[in-house]
């Protein structure tokens, strides 16, 4: 098995129409009446921050089962399904240009605290700029300090992430009162 290599890049700004053409490749596949949102998340969803230049896709659906019953249809774009992953109430699929990830879609049922939470920081991110650029640089610096050890990329930045997670729900959800 090839390793993978561990990058961290410059934002890209071709991300959001990257999302937009996977997003309508995947709604075009999926039934309609199950599919609450198709969301871009993750940093390559965060105006200039650093990111893996890998799109992450956010599915929130009425019915985990039903998805499930749709999984060829994933197949059929190219994601290998990977069932929950580690994340109960989790969905997940990746797909792969030959030794390079470049989508993961993480399904949800909606309204779920998952959901709601990927939300949040992708959101808390857009709306601190300086908060975005300090989580860049030390993505940036985790990737070089890695050796490709996707462990202990995320285990350096976990401080980091659980911080400013607790710190976006707080904040998303007063944004969503007002």
């Amino acid at each position: 098995m090839t390793q993978r290599i561990l990058t961290v890049v410059a934002a890209n700004p071709a991300w959001p129409q990257m999302f937009q053409q996977e997003a309508q490749r995947i709604t075009d596949v999926l039934t309609a009446s199950n599919l609450h949102a198709v969301q871009h998340i993750g940093s390559t969803s965060v105006p200039g921050l650093a990111a893996k230049p890998i799109i992450d896709i956010q599915l929130q659906v009425h019915d985990l089962k039903a998805l499930d019953d749709e999984s060829d249809a994933m197949q059929g774009l190219g994601y290998e399904v990977k069932g929950e992953f580690g994340i109960p109430g989790r969905r997940y699929f990746r797909k792969s240009s030959q030794h390079q990830r470049t989508h993961h879609v993480h399904a949800f049922e909606t309204g779920s605290s998952a959901a709601v939470r990927h939300l949040a920081f992708r959101d808390y991110l857009r709306a601190h700029p300086s908060i975005a650029e300090d989580y860049g640089k030390l993505k940036l610096q985790a990737a070089q300090l890695c050796n490709n050890d996707m462990d202990f990329y995320c285990d350096y930045k976990n401080e980091f992430v659980q911080h400013h997670e607790a710190l976006a729900l707080q904040w998303y959800q007063v944004e969503a009162e007002s």
